[in-house]
């Protein structure tokens, strides 16, 4: 074999386990992202699951507004019935699940602005243990969807540089979409207790 052979074959060969290496790290990034996305949805689970003992305790109180309760029920059937695998993280997909999470959300807030008219509510302790579990649950939400957008950001950083979008292009790695505030994050809640 010539000296010019043997560059070229030793060349190629360090391209190919660059390739490799790429294409493993892009796939390990990849993971990394899948296993935030379960956090984030492990999290709405857990607000999930409170919700029919907060539902309980609310109902037990006296004259209870039930059309509050009705769209807290509702609310929580609908963000439990969207189910978005870690794969189909697309924009439209993300917007689909998070606005399902906000009506949520809102529904809770509503519950929550309206229990503060029932002092014999407010006074039980069970009450006040949902209320500051759920409190605590919003804040591992935050936690881990912050988590997630980091996740998404090296993994999309990863896949869109030179030279590993060529890599990405071969191998089928799309870009992930990050979890973003809706539009009604944007307006600060009123609350009015004077009703």
């Amino acid at each position: 074999m010539s000296k010019g052979t043997i560059i070229a074959l030793v060349v190629g060969a360090l391209v190919i386990l660059w390739g490799i290496s790429a294409r493993n790290g892009m796939a390990t990034s990849e993971q990394e992202v899948d296993a935030a996305w379960g956090s984030v949805q492990t999290a709405y689970q857990r607000r999930a699951d409170l919700i029919p003992n907060l539902v309980k305790t609310v109902q037990g109180a006296a004259n209870f507004e039930k059309s509050t309760l009705t769209d807290v029920i509702n609310a929580r059937a609908g963000a439990t019935q969207i189910k978005l695998d870690a794969k189909d993280l697309t924009p439209e997909n993300m917007a689909k699940y998070e606005a399902a999470q906000e009506q949520l959300k809102g529904s809770l807030s509503r519950l929550m602005m309206v229990a503060e008219n029932y002092p014999q509510l407010k006074a039980s302790e069970q009450f006040s243990e949902l209320q500051a579990q759920l409190e605590g649950t919003e804040n591992r939400i935050k936690g881990e969807r912050d988590n997630f957008n980091q996740a998404v950001k090296a993994y999309n950083n990863t896949i869109v540089t030179f030279p590993g979008s060529l890599i990405a292009g071969f191998s089928g790695f799309t870009k992930k979409a990050y979890f973003q505030a809706t539009a009604a994050a944007q307006e600060a809640p009123v609350v009015d207790f004077s009703k």
